[in-house]
Order: structure tokens, then C-alpha cells, then sequence
């Protein structure tokens, strides 16, 4: 079977994410309505820098737009939130990891959407912490 096994296209993992999204909890998902997700091989190198990566291979995802608890009525013509999986940054992590892709998939997808919650990174690692025990 291996020798037949391939890494997922842009689309393939784009359908992998929406698939872990649907398996979500339906409160969950009610919190992300028009939140759009997507799926590119790497960041663009504005957003290397703006986030100040090493490497096009430090960022498994990102989260781009205004998190719910800062959205006001008052926005006008505000875009939609995006949330970004980077495939090969992740089919990298995976290969260097002893975890499944979907595993890889839907963590890097839950972190995005906790940034569309208004969650900072520091947020959600006590949260997984407090989760571990």
C-alpha cells in the first residue's frame, strides 16, 4: 500500500479541513458563521514577515481578520475571517511527527479558529494544559 501512497493536493487537504470542521460540535461551528477556510502550499512571504517566521515552514496555519470579541455592528464592509492551512508546513510536521494528518489537520484548525474566538496563543496552550490533566 505505501508504494502507492501520496502526499494530498491543495484540494484533497482543503476537503480534509472542511470535513473536520462538520465533525465539530454544532456550538462550536454556530460561533464561526462566514468564517472561510482555505488551504495554500506556504504563506506569502508579507506574511512570513509580518510574523516574523525563520523559514516558509514555521507556520502550520494563520488566522486573518477580526476576532468575534472585537467585531462591532458598527463595521462596515468588514471582510470575511480567513483562516489559512499551510499543506506542506503541515505535511512536514506530520512526516517528522507520530501523529495521523487528520490529527495534524484538525489541531492546526481548532488553534485558527480559537484566534476567530479572540484566544491568543498563550490562551490556548493553558487551555490544552489545563485539558491535559
Amino acid at each position: 500500500m505505501w508504494t502507492t501512497a501520496k502526499a494530498p493536493s491543495l484540494a484533497e487537504m482543503e476537503a480534509m479541513a472542511h470535513e473536520v470542521f462538520e465533525r465539530l460540535p454544532e456550538t462550536f461551528r454556530a460561533l464561526c458563521e462566514g468564517l472561510i477556510i482555505r488551504v495554500d502550499d506556504f504563506p506569502t512571504d508579507e506574511v512570513l514577515d509580518d510574523m516574523q517566521a525563520e523559514s516558509e515552514f514555521d507556520l502550520l496555519g494563520l488566522f486573518h481578520g477580526i476576532g468575534l470579541p472585537h467585531q462591532s455592528q458598527g463595521d462596515v464592509a468588514r471582510l470575511p475571517n480567513l483562516i489559512w492551512l499551510y499543506r506542506r508546513p503541515i505535511l512536514d510536521y506530520w512526516a517528522e511527527h507520530d501523529e495521523t494528518l487528520g490529527h495534524i489537520v484538525r489541531h492546526v484548525l481548532i488553534h485558527e479558529i480559537g484566534h476567530h474566538f479572540g484566544l491568543s496563543d498563550a490562551d490556548m496552550e493553558a487551555i490544552e494544559a489545563s485539558a491535559g490533566n
